[in-house]
């Protein structure tokens, strides 16, 4: 059976009558199915700036946290790029990545954006004089991300250790995990412990200061796949964890424990047999906690969105998406959820309702990652378009 690659190709030489058409590259992309092309999605555009001096795909973004006006992107060029929001104008390239750019982010206070490329080289340039001020290499880089309150950066790698560095002075530590890749990890909010999940299913709980495990999580505590993604609750007192078992399972971080896991029993895929077992497979690909009320968000590649009501620990809201979902983020302060896709949408559901409050498009191909600023009024979006794109998304119900 041909693969995607193959359908692609031959979409290229299919001559939409639409207005899809006018646009050289329309064709050059295929989803999980053409309803984008006949809905002449790509004619569509609610953007407000679109940032294009990538030359592949745009696989991470951020925003700097202090003044929500620099966001910064990395890409499959092996180009990282930081640039105003307001009007997409360069400020500086971070330059030297000889492998795809797939983590970038700025500091706390936004004084320094660290960039990581895939072969595991990490670079850190204060955003004020736009110039290089720390590097190092690790192993395969799996992620990467900066602690709340300090200059610390901390990275996971792909030989199961997790990485944390003092900025820029570099002092060094390591905490070893099994002998296998460092898929996700999260700094929780008291600043003081870490959750890191591995490719074996386990799930452990550093302690930042004392280099120990406090926690480990395994066997029938822990997932029966590799893990994709964690997150906290704002106190940090509950970890969520989702797998490529398609389990999410809800961790008590003081003591260590499940508190319920969350299952999504399996829909019938509606891809086509074509993609093999690709169709049967579902993961949870996304996930986070709302801050307002005690509900949780799973998104999962089949499409489905699950809101979770965690008082309950019982489903809410089966929110379907026409393909996969790549991202989540819940606003800061309500109980609306962003999702990106791979129909290359950008959707705000209101988990109470579970009802879509607006969609957003613009790119040609699957969003690869978002950002929401704090006020919820911006959303900045990556694609495998090779381009960035900024929403604006006031809401009238404000």
């Amino acid at each position: 059976p041909p693969s995607a690659d193959d359908l692609a190709e031959e979409m290229e030489d299919v001559d939409f009558e639409d207005e899809g058409a006018e646009e050289p590259d329309a064709e050059a992309w295929e989803s999980e199915d053409d309803e984008g092309v006949e809905d002449g999605m790509e004619a569509q555009d609610d953007s407000e700036v679109t940032f294009s001096l990538h030359s592949a795909s745009v696989f991470c973004v951020s925003l700097d946290p202090k003044t929500n006006t620099l966001a910064v992107t990395g890409g499959e060029d092996d180009k990282a790029f930081v640039w105003r929001v307001s009007d997409g104008e360069l400020l500086f390239e971070c330059s030297g990545h000889k492998d795809s750019v797939t983590c970038a982010g700025f500091s706390h206070d936004s004084v320094f954006v660290a960039t990581g490329d895939m072969s595991g080289l990490i670079k850190v340039w204060r955003v004020d004089a736009k110039e290089e001020v720390w590097s190092f290499e690790v192993g395969d880089l799996e992620w990467m991300e900066w602690h709340p309150q300090a200059h610390v950066l901390l990275a996971g790698t792909a030989d199961g250790n997790t990485w944390m560095w003092k900025i820029p002075a570099g002092d060094c530590k390591t905490f070893q995990g099994p002998a296998c890749p460092a898929t996700c990890g999260r700094i929780l909010p008291d600043g003081k412990r870490a959750v890191v999940g591995y490719e074996d299913g386990t799930m452990r709980i550093w302690d930042l200061k004392q280099g120990t495990s406090l926690h480990v999580l395994k066997g029938q505590d822990g997932h029966q796949d590799p893990l994709t993604c964690v997150a906290s609750n704002q106190d940090g007192s509950l970890i969520m964890t989702g797998s490529v078992d398609c389990h999410a399972k809800l961790v008590n971080s003081t003591t260590g424990k499940v508190v319920c896991v969350f299952k999504m029993e399996s829909v019938t895929p509606k891809a086509p047999i074509s993609e093999g077992e690709e169709a049967e497979s579902n993961s949870v690909e996304s996930l986070g906690f709302c801050n307002v009320m005690p509900l949780a968000a799973v998104g999962y590649l089949d499409g489905t969105l699950a809101i979770y009501d965690l008082s309950t620990q019982s489903l809410r809201h089966k929110c379907q998406h026409e393909s996969g979902i790549v991202q989540l983020l819940w606003e800061e302060s309500s109980a609306v959820v962003y999702t990106c896709s791979l129909d290359g949408a950008v959707r705000l559901w209101d988990a109470r309702s579970g009802k879509m409050i607006s969609e957003y498009r613009g790119h040609s191909a699957e969003i690869l990652d978002f950002a929401v600023n704090k006020d919820a009024s911006i959303v900045v979006t990556t694609s495998g378009d090779h381009q960035a794109k900024v929403f604006c998304v006031q809401r009238p119900d404000r």
